[in-house]
């Protein structure tokens, strides 16, 4: 069975989130989500060229929620500790029943994560991916990592 366009989806916070957005921009995939009214990351403002939406009522755990129950699965994309966010992401995911993936760049190269990724979606038919993970003063390096992740599952369904 072939799988439709994967559509990227996230809550923009700078880091995982925003580069996952960035690749899928990048590639010309569908991207969007759900952000705190006002579209706030920890830098400010979340750029207009992102294609999310405000969410009307809640903040960053409402935000968080809606997207995995928008999503058919999450990835959630980590270094070494799950934590704050990141953590109540894989919590939120348990608790409702929503299928997740883990990535832990701390133990696997873009590539072997990138596969990985690619036979969750796959395996689960996923058709819309919620990816998600710390911001970028939570972990400097996961923009580069997420991004080089997500572009390479992109072009690998």
């Amino acid at each position: 069975m072939e799988l439709a366009v994967l559509k990227i989806i996230s809550g923009a916070q700078t880091g995982v989130d925003r580069a996952a957005l960035d690749a899928a921009i990048e590639l010309g995939v569908p991207c969007g989500g759900w952000v705190p009214v006002g579209r706030l990351d920890e830098d400010g403002i979340i750029p207009s060229h992102y294609p999310v939406k405000e969410l009307e009522k809640g903040g960053y755990k409402q935000r968080t929620i809606q997207n995995l129950v928008d999503a058919d699965g999450t990835l959630i994309i980590y270094h070494h500790t799950l934590e704050g966010g990141t953590e109540e992401t894989l919590f939120r995911c348990i608790k409702l029943h929503r299928p997740y993936h883990l990535i832990d760049a701390a133990v696997m190269s873009t590539e072997h994560a990138a596969e990985r990724a690619a036979g969750f979606v796959k395996d689960r038919q996923i058709t819309s991916l919620n990816v998600a993970g710390p911001r970028a003063s939570k972990w400097p390096e996961g923009y580069d990592y997420a991004f080089a992740v997500v572009k390479s599952l992109l072009g690998k369904l």
